[in-house]
Order: C-alpha cells, then sequence, then structure tokens
C-alpha cells in the first residue's frame, strides 16, 4: 500500500509546523482578534471608532528575493518583507492595516526552515500592529524543485471612507518627502542578481560595507505603518516606492494637470545602488529600483517643517507643478 508520505506529503511534519507557529501567531494579536489558530478561517471584529469604515485588502510576494534566501539558507528575513510590501501599500490609501494571511508553498515541507519564515511574517506584522489570523502551507511535490518555496501575502485593514480619496487633496505647491528604504526592499532582484553574480562574479560572503553582501541583499523590506499613523493627519498622500520606481509610482497619486518634479541629486542613494549603477543606466535605474526612497510623502507647504522634524530620517525632495501628469527627474 502508497501512503501519502510516499507521495511526497508529510501529515505529520504539517503538524509539527502548526505547533511550532502557533506561538508566533499569538505574539502578534491585537484588539479585534477573535478566536486562534486552528478553524477553518480567521476572525477579526471590525474596529469601532469608523463613521463610514472601507475595508482596504492589498496581495503581493517578495518576488526573486526568495531565491537569495533559499541559496544562502537565510530564512528569518523574508517574511518581514512579505508583509511590508502589502501594509505599505494599505497605507497609501490612508488605510491601517488590520490583519495578515499568508501562503507557503514547497516542494517539501522542511519544518524549521518554514518556521523560521513565519517567525519574520510575525515580526512584520508586529512592526505593523496587524495580526497574523490564518494562512496556508501547501507542500506539493512535483511542483517545486527541492528545496524551493514561494511566498504570498494578504493584508487587510479599515479606512474612513471620506478619507480614501488622496488624489484630489493634492495641489501645485505641494512638497514630495523622501522617507529612506532599508535597501532593494522587494523589487528588482532578478536585475540585481544577474549585475551582481552573472556580470560582476561576486559571491554571497564577498565583504560590502563592512558585512556580508547576502545580508545587504536581505535587508528587510522597512514598515512605515507606524509613522504613517503617527503623521497622518499632517500627509496629503502618500506613493509606495516599489517596482517601476519613483517615476512610475509617484503618477498614482497625481490629479491630471500636476506632475511631480523630483530633484536627482536630493535623492540620498544607497551604496548598493551605487555598485549596480556600475552596470546599469541611470534611467533604467531608477525605473527598476527605488534608488533608496521607499515612500514619498505628499505634504502641505504648511505641514512640511513638522513632518521633516517628526520622521527622523525624513527629507525634501521635490514639488507638485502644473503640467502634464507624470513624475520627472531634473
Amino acid at each position: 500500500m502508497i501512503s501519502y508520505k510516499d507521495a511526497g506529503v508529510d501529515i505529520d511534519a504539517g503538524n509539527s509546523f502548526v505547533e511550532n507557529i502557533k506561538p508566533l501567531v499569538k505574539s502578534t494579536a491585537v484588539p479585534g482578534v477573535l478566536g486562534g489558530i486552528g478553524s477553518f478561517a480567521g476572525a477579526f471584529e471590525l474596529p469601532s471608532g469608523y463613521k463610514e469604515p472601507v475595508l482596504l485588502a492589498a496581495t503581493d510576494g517578495v518576488g526573486t528575493k526568495l531565491k537569495l534566501a533559499i541559496q544562502s539558507g537565510i530564512h528569518h528575513t523574508v517574511g518581514i518583507d512579505l508583509v511590508a510590501m502589502c501594509v505599505n501599500d494599505l497605507i497609501c490609501n490612508f488605510g491601517t492595516p488590520s490583519f495578515f494571511l499568508d501562503y507557503y508553498a514547497t516542494g517539501k515541507l522542511e519544518v524549521d526552515v518554514a518556521t523560521n519564515v513565519v517567525a519574520g511574517i510575525a515580526e512584520g506584522c508586529r512592526q505593523s500592529e496587524c495580526a497574523l489570523i490564518g494562512g496556508e502551507t501547501a507542500e506539493m511535490p512535483g511542483m517545486y524543485n527541492a528545496k524551493d518555496y514561494d511566498l504570498a501575502g494578504f493584508a487587510v485593514g479599515v479606512a474612513e471612507k471620506s478619507e480614501m480619496d488622496r488624489v484630489s487633496l493634492v495641489e501645485a505647491g505641494d512638497k514630495l518627502v523622501a522617507l529612506p528604504s532599508s535597501g532593494l526592499h522587494s523589487n528588482g532582484f532578478s536585475l540585481a542578481r544577474k549585475v551582481l553574480f552573472e556580470k560582476m562574479q561576486m559571491q554571497f560572503d564577498d565583504e560590502f560595507e563592512g558585512k556580508p553582501l547576502i545580508e545587504t541583499l536581505l535587508e528587510p523590506t522597512r514598515i512605515y505603518v507606524k509613522t504613517f499613523k503617527t503623521f497622518k493627519d499632517k500627509i496629503t498622500a502618500l506613493a509606495h516606492i516599489t517596482g517601476g520606481g519613483i517615476v512610475e509610482n509617484l503618477p498614482r497619486v497625481l490629479p491630471e494637470g500636476l506632475y511631480a518634479q523630483v530633484q536627482k541629486s536630493s535623492v540620498k542613494t544607497l551604496p548598493i545602488f551605487e555598485l549596480l549603477g556600475k552596470h546599469v543606466e541611470e534611467e533604467e535605474m531608477f525605473r527598476a529600483f527605488n534608488m533608496g526612497v521607499g515612500m514619498v510623502l505628499v505634504v502641505k507647504p504648511h505641514n512640511l517643517d513638522a513632518v521633516l522634524e517628526g520622521i527622523d530620517d525624513a527629507y525634501l525632495i521635490g514639488e507638485i507643478k502644473q503640467g502634464e501628469k507624470k513624475a520627472i527627474l531634473v
């Protein structure tokens, strides 16, 4: 007789994994969580205090950054990336993250690896002040090779309906404030891998800025939720700088008839981008990478000082002007 384990799926390993992550899930609990792990669905009570609450949802993955985590055996940070990519999108619609779900798919469930990944997800949820209320682990031999795994995340939050339309509030004269990224975040890794490991023949343990290169590459995506919550009343709009860079993400918060002018010389480019820029044209760099800017805030002139003084590493990079809707670097 053939068992499920003979076919490549280990039910006992799955049960062991669930036991491992129960305390991790519990560590993310926030007011609103109903029940615990193990039911068929996660439950979250709609928060009070909203006049017209609207549910917002965002989903994302980590892209080929996962390849580096798998190859290096460093698995505890990509879960932070997963949460970050979702919740950083939510706040751009003035949504406060409430809860998170994850999907982990692999060819063979390695309990320790999966536990490390979920530990990162839990850390991302704690940084975002949202709860991890459920997820799915799929063991699919034949679909994934050897130690490969894939991740998807789903964040749900709540916004006041009257606060969601940020685009209509943006005006000529508004200022553009950059919040630094922590590195590549979770975009452009296919290009970065090609440049660093194929073109430049670098290795994971090559020293870069005083530490192994792989540590810089796997630096987790910065989460901006707490900053958003603190300065919400001073922010007109937010643009999460992901795939497409500043030039493609900033226009998403602009109305027709206005453009965003960014001073290229003001952008505080991180050393990793300077390294990559030796083999990639500048225009392509600004389209593929965040270039050191993880989030751009649109701020009214009368709120500028409060934002710059209140957020330690925030800095001015440009202004909104009248003209064809786009973002330009000057």
